[in-house]
């Protein structure tokens, strides 16, 4: 290997990481509450409907965000929507942070979450775009590890500052990281395939030539670009008239939905008090418990990592949902049955860390890498939009209505609910989900248009 190949790796390497720092923020925010929220309680006498409330805001303006991220991504390109991204992370943050009412919480809740919906729709978009195809499910991967090591980051911070109920550095503690994302912005080179869509042809050659191979390869996907990009952006106009782009629209809803109702959030937001619940009684073993949950999280996703462009999409998210819905099983089979041993305990935290683990190597960052390969180029901000608002529409009443739902339901048959529901998964995988390992984006938007079962667009993959 000479030397110029290195260095372009570690280039492809360095750029794809900064552009997953957004990840990280992403982790953080939705993590610092989990901790804080007892805290927050407290200070401002918060029933449970109002602890929901205060929860459940970021994904709603994370719900925003991605609804006017297509937009900004198309306009001013997916760099830019990253730095405007760590500006209200910054914002968000201090505001948290020196709250003197929940209401004032709830808005800077909303401003994070408007941080956290357009980086949830950039990032992935910008890692698709600036990535050989040969690591591209690496890549956006990555962006799952650093949402992973976020929530672990914010679970640490959470745990030792709880000793000294100092909730408000807690939340501040985000300002950090989201100084170093508007600096590491700042030097990320253009999307190759933003700036050919604006018509910036040598911009693109330029940023095409620094982070592939060879000078050949550069060429050729500038000619694929091209090639694709004859038909302009026209996303709600084509999904009115194409039924092929409908069914990929749809597709990537459900993806989305399946990712959220997995109970994955639930698990992560509410980790102490379902500790709680499995026996884990004082305040200091709930949040080390958290803390080893986020650690088997952020392990996990290595495995993702390692195994995305190998074993495929649909069999790591096979094995994925099958662990998930056995471990949910047997998370309610316990709680149903009461049993107050040590090892009964240590069985319960075993399933949570066990399903945590099979939605990291599988759901966790695959259906944002599957989202992010099959949508068809000419309505891809379009469809991304939709998916990626369906996720956080998804999560936000997931988190706003699970105290509720364990008061109607009781602990055990909550979790079988998701148990149910990750079983059934399995069949929609098995029966909708294609295999796009290795597929060119180009390859995967023609087999769509062409009327292949979505199972196949992935073909010869697939087959």
């Amino acid at each position: 290997m000479n030397i110029n190949t290195t260095s372009k790796k570690r280039t492809i390497i360095t750029i794809c990481v900064l552009g997953a720092v957004a990840g990280l923020l992403f982790g953080l925010d939705t993590g610092v509450m989990s901790g804080a929220l007892q805290f927050v309680a407290k200070e401002f006498y918060l029933s449970d409907a109002m602890q929901e409330r205060v929860m459940s805001t970021l994904m709603l303006g994370a719900a925003l965000g991605a609804v006017v991220s297509g937009w900004l991504s198309y306009y001013i390109g997916r760099k830019y929507s990253l730095l405007i991204a760590s500006i209200l992370f910054i914002i968000g943050s201090l505001l948290c942070a020196f709250s003197s009412s929940v209401e004032t919480l709830i808005s800077a809740r909303i401003l994070l979450g408007l941080a956290v919906g357009v980086a949830s729709y950039a990032a992935p978009l910008y890692l698709s775009e600036i990535s050989p195809e040969q690591i591209r499910g690496s890549m956006i991967s990555l962006y799952q590890l650093l949402i992973t090591v976020g929530l672990f980051t914010a679970f640490v911070s959470d745990t030792l500052l709880s000793y000294y109920g100092a909730w408000r550095w807690m939340l501040g503690i985000v300002v950090i990281p989201a100084l170093f994302l508007f600096l590491g912005v700042l030097v990320l080179p253009r999307s190759p395939r933003w700036l050919i869509s604006k018509g910036r042809d040598q911009e693109a050659k330029h940023v095409l030539q620094k982070i592939r191979m060879t000078n050949e390869e550069a060429h050729v996907e500038l000619e694929n670009i091209h090639e694709s990009l004859k038909i302009k952006q026209s996303g709600w106009k084509l999904f009115k008239e194409n039924s092929n782009f409908r069914r990929s629209v749809a597709l990537g809803i459900l993806l989305q939905v399946m990712q959220q109702c997995t109970g994955i959030n639930i698990v992560l937001y509410y980790a102490p008090k379902i500790l709680g619940m499995a026996g884990f009684s004082t305040t200091a073993e709930q949040m080390w418990g958290s803390v080893i949950i986020s650690i088997i999280n952020v392990l996990a996703t290595f495995i993702a990592i390692g195994i995305v462009d190998r074993w495929g999409r649909r069999p790591t998210l096979l094995l994925g949902f099958i662990v998930m819905s056995s471990s949910m099983y047997l998370l309610g089979l316990m709680l149903h049955l009461h049993i107050e041993t040590i090892w009964a305990h240590c069985f319960s935290i075993l399933m949570l860390l066990v399903f945590i683990t099979g939605f990291a190597m599988s759901a966790g960052p695959l259906i944002w890498v599957l989202c992010s390969e099959i949508q068809p180029l000419k309505g891809r901000d379009f469809g991304i939009t939709i998916s990626t608002t369906t996720n956080w529409l998804s999560n936000m009443i997931l988190a706003a209505t699970f105290l509720s739902l364990l008061d109607i339901l009781g602990a055990a048959n909550t979790f079988w609910f998701y148990g149910i529901l990750n079983s059934f998964f399995i069949a929609f995988t098995w029966f909708f989900v294609p295999e796009t390992k290795g597929m060119s984006l180009e390859k995967i938007e023609s087999n769509l248009m062409k009327g292949r079962q979505l199972r196949d667009i992935g073909w010869p993959m697939s087959h």
